[in-house]
């Protein structure tokens, strides 16, 4: 079986043997957000170890939520046609632009989004105003973001990564079974509403949705249980059943 989820930010509490009804051979995807790669805490290692010890294979694409910095020193691997990064035997990081093949089916993924939690922008530590600047905006309670603490330019993918993707596409026919990413196209998250702008990948996933025929489209990152159009969805905290899509 294969179960898909949405934004972990480093909890996992719903993969446990009471919420997950995943077993041996199974697997779980996480639509971005993963965030078990964080800042190498103690608690953060507990969990990663905890991960380790299920009997089910842990996937997941990146979010905009993620220390890139970490998740590029994973070593590089081919894993069921594609290219793949391992943070243990089952907890793998399916990479941006890749086809991949799991019990038949065919999944392209994409992982990125734009941070729109933070107000007060990026601060860079190489900035000589940047203490001041800290301490402005933490007296405001101005929400922000540090560069390589809490945020990476890496949220959003790059023009090869884009590039790769279409390329992956164009091998497999344009045509795949699921595509997961973590943000959704731009039309999609029209109807989603709310503060959740266009960019680069926004306008690049409606490309993919013009251009690629799928059978069933998954994202997080809206933080909320969605469905449009048959085929997009965003799970929440919910474990979905790939089979009750296909």
């Amino acid at each position: 079986m294969i179960y898909i989820t949405g934004d972990t930010h480093g909890r996992f509490e719903r993969l446990g043997s009471r919420r997950c009804p995943a077993g041996p051979g199974d697997f779980v995807i996480i639509c971005g957000d993963f965030g078990g790669l964080w800042d190498g805490s103690r608690e953060e290692n507990y969990w990663l170890r905890w991960l380790a010890e299920k009997p089910f294979t842990v996937l997941f694409v990146d979010g905009n939520h993620e220390n890139f910095d970490m998740l590029g020193a994973l070593p590089l691997c081919d894993w069921n046609g594609g290219s793949a990064r391992r943070v243990a035997d089952n907890i793998i990081w399916l990479c941006r632009g890749q086809v991949y093949e799991i019990d038949g089916i065919s999944f392209f993924t994409m992982g990125g989004a734009s941070s729109h939690d933070m107000e007060g922008g990026v601060l860079y530590p190489d900035d000589a105003d940047f203490e001041k600047k800290r301490r402005k905006l933490n007296k405001l309670h101005v929400r922000y973001r540090v560069e390589h603490t809490s945020w990476w330019r890496e949220e959003l993918p790059s023009d090869e990564e884009m590039a790769l993707g279409e390329q992956s596409l164009a091998l497999a026919g344009n045509n795949v079974d699921v595509i997961i990413t973590h943000c959704a196209p731009s039309s999609v998250q029209d109807m989603i509403g709310g503060a959740y702008a266009h960019d680069v990948l926004t306008d690049y996933l409606d490309r993919i949705r013009a251009s690629c025929a799928f059978r069933a489209w998954f994202f997080g990152h809206y933080h909320r249980e969605l469905s449009f159009d048959g085929r997009f969805f965003s799970p929440g905290e919910r474990l979905l059943p790939l089979t009750d899509f296909l």
